[in-house]
């Protein structure tokens, strides 16, 4: 019976490999633009369209093909249970305090978005604050940030719908639980600070119907808010009629002293100023006029500002500047650059926490206020360190520690004392013992030393046969440090070997190794994820038959221009809301902010026929046999609009000459992954996965 039952599920899946999909027909349209003097095709610019009728076909019809070979692939329903089950555990956030209360944010185990919580004191019963799963059936609308007034009464929130970046503020009494009336449209990209009786947030105008998710942000504007008024009387702050694609971000220091104006035209570099809110007429004092460099204001103490930069410091470091003397030559280094990375500071308990970033993961190092080293805080292993809440004047603070085997952990730490104690520790339904987390050097292709953690369980046969994922971002001065993830557990479990490595581009070690993938050295990024597939492959973790490759975003990117490069390398492919048309990217929403990073087709004839040379979208060639991909996207995408993966997937179905399918999973009701329901993350996973697990040969438990 079990050799019957085995000889089925074969056939069954031979039948399912050797189904014939018959793709979408996509029209193609004679659209064409000129790049100096260079004719570029784009014969699929109509999917751009996010409101025709003729686009929603095509999105409906696509779903279909995909959906029909999903439902089809063997294990399915055994790997959306046990990503169930993997997750259905409780989960809590870093307590903080507030008007001498606790909050924090907790979920049971399976619901759709977290729930805030308050108590009196640390063991008290906690009284609900805010439940956002009470806001929609679903649990589309997600909570996207929030503060709570001085004296407590109050909380301001944001949430967003669908997984738009487009945000709407709603103000709620905590002591009554009261709704206000107040209510703020059309914000994004924008903080939230409480100061007197209202709050600054930043705001867009109305966009025009039908534009909403493409159109781009420009005009952002800082207002503030009084609690009871209309948002049409709220007073302008801020905004540069002049200079439509800058950004502005504003706070209010603890002590209500300082209004502090962040001003940016790129995801990196950021001018400061900063304005004395104790004086009557107080303009607004430049601290840095330049968007080179990033200034990232942490504290104050009386006249003194406490500032993070990578001015001078590609590593960062923390220097004062008095606001009376706020010229450069009076400012002071507190916390000079050192050989790591400083990612943030914390003042608490009397004392500066610095965390660092060594070959991307934390340390924790105790300084005075006048930058004298104290001590270290140790941690449990290799793992980050983050969400560090406390009070300038009192001794007890809370920190979170997450590894790769490791699900979020809570500490609380006694600066009297000096001693860390375990304040929670989640119960999951898997032995973190059972896998080991390491962490490789290997060389990419210009001799440059690449970091890469390496997870699997410990009873792995290190044959070159192992089924691997090989994930990664490189870009933005965003760094990959080991944290938990229950989709990758499952994976693991099943024999898998998950790879992530630390490329150019990101911010693992500093500003230098961020700008070395940016622009013009891109193509280090690629090669930097081309070597770490060859080191698995040549170390026997892996074979290219065993290898699958997913990447998010500018990882997205990342993945589409490397199955072009090397189509040969891998099993599977998996980009997911990816920067696929890099010619115009920067004509849609946010995607103007992304040129410091990448530069544009429109800045010179050399950057041109750079991104021309690896854009995804445009290097798909006729006749390559690819590996099996799956596309990733959703409706409600306003970061990375949808329109990306559409036109790269139709191109990539009509060119391809392997046997191995292409296909594109359009979410409903979903956008770039902010906010997504705990439902519908298991339900992309699962595909995902089931997509993954059967072009790989993985064998479920």
């Amino acid at each position: 019976m079990k050799n019957l039952t085995l000889i089925f599920a074969i056939l069954f899946m031979i039948s399912c490999a050797d189904q014939s999909i018959k793709y979408p027909v996509t029209k193609k349209d004679d659209v064409k633009d000129t790049y100096f003097e260079t004719e570029v095709e784009d014969p699929y610019r109509w999917l751009e369209d996010d409101n025709s009728e003729e686009t929603a076909e095509w999105v409906k019809a696509q779903n279909e093909v995909t959906f029909a070979y999903l439902e089809k692939l063997p294990n399915r329903q055994k790997i959306k249970d046990r990503l169930t089950e993997l997750m259905n555990y409780p989960k809590y956030s870093t307590p903080f305090k507030e008007a001498g209360k606790y909050f924090f944010f907790k979920n049971d185990g399976l619901q759709n978005q977290n729930v805030l919580y308050m108590t009196e004191t640390l063991d008290g019963e906690p009284k609900v604050v805010l439940d956002p799963n009470k806001l929609s059936e679903d649990g589309t609308v997600a909570y996207s940030g929030g503060d709570i007034s001085k004296d407590g009464k109050y909380i301001a929130y944001k949430i967003a719908r669908s997984g738009s970046d487009w945000n709407e503020i709603y103000v709620k009494n905590i002591e009554t639980g009261e709704m206000l009336e107040d209510h703020i449209m059309w914000v994004k990209f924008s903080g939230l600070d409480w100061y007197k009786n209202g709050f600054f947030y930043s705001a867009y105008d109305k966009p025009e119907e039908g534009s909403e998710l493409s159109k781009s942000n420009e005009y952002q504007k800082i207002y503030y808010h009084e609690l009871g008024t209309r948002q049409e009387d709220d007073k302008l702050i801020v905004e540069d009629k002049e200079n439509p694609k800058k950004m502005f971000g504003a706070g209010v220091t603890d002590d209500d002293r300082f209004m502090i104006l962040s001003m940016s035209q790129a995801t990196s570099g950021n001018a400061l100023s900063v304005k004395d809110l104790s004086k009557k007429n107080a303009e607004f004092i430049p601290l840095m006029e330049s968007f080179e460099f990033d200034f990232h204001m942490m504290d104050n103490i009386g006249d003194d500002l406490f500032i993070k930069t990578n001015y001078k410091a590609p590593r960062y470091r923390l220097i004062k500047i008095n606001i009376n003397q706020p010229e450069e030559e009076n400012w002071v280094d507190i916390i000079p650059e050192k050989e790591d990375v400083l990612q943030t500071v914390s003042f608490v308990g009397g004392t500066i926490v610095a965390e660092y970033m060594k070959d991307a993961w934390s340390k924790l190092e105790v300084y005075d206020y006048d930058g004298t080293f104290a001590y270290n805080i140790e941690l449990p292993g290799i793992g980050s360190a983050g969400s560090l809440s406390g009070k300038k004047d009192e001794p007890i603070a809370f920190f979170s520690y997450t590894s790769f085997n490791t699900p979020g952990e809570i500490y609380r730490y006694n600066f009297d004392t000096k001693e860390t104690t375990l304040h929670y520790r989640p119960e999951v339904t898997f032995n973190p013992d059972d896998f080991v987390v390491k962490q490789e050097f290997y060389e990419s292709k210009d001799g440059t030393k690449v970091p890469m953690f390496i997870v699997h369980k410990k009873d792995a046969e290190l044959n070159g046969k192992n089924p691997t994922l090989l994930y990664a971002y490189g870009g933005f001065n965003i760094s990959l440090t080991p944290s938990f993830s229950t989709s990758r557990l499952a994976f693991m479990e099943n024999g898998g070997v998950f790879a992530m490595p630390n490329l150019r581009g990101g911010g693992e070690y500093g500003e230098k190794w961020h700008k070395a993938g940016t622009k013009l050295q891109k193509q280090n990024v690629f090669d930097d994820f081309i070597a770490a597939a060859e080191h698995l492959i040549a170390t026997k973790y892996t074979n290219s038959d065993k290898l699958a490759i997913f990447g998010g975003s500018n990882g997205g990117l990342l993945v589409g221009a490397c199955i072009n490069q090397r189509p040969d390398l891998y099993k599977v492919a998996i980009p997911a809301v990816g920067v696929m048309d890099m010619l115009r990217f920067h004509k849609f929403t946010i995607g103007w902010a992304w040129a410091g990073d990448y530069g544009t087709s429109e800045d010179s004839k050399e950057m041109f026929e750079y991104l021309y040379g690896y854009s995804p979208y445009h290097n798909i060639e006729a006749g390559t046999e690819y590996p099996a991909v799956l596309v990733t996207t959703a409706d409600h995408d306003d970061r990375v609009v949808p329109a990306h993966s559409f036109k790269y997937i139709a191109r990539l179905q009509e060119y391809h000459a392997g046997k191995a399918p292409v296909l594109i999973r359009i979410g409903i009701k979903a956008g770039h992954g902010g906010g997504k329901p705990t439902s519908k993350v298991i339900e992309e996973y699962t595909d995902m996965w089931a997509f993954m697990y059967y072009h790989l040969g993985v064998k479920m438990e």
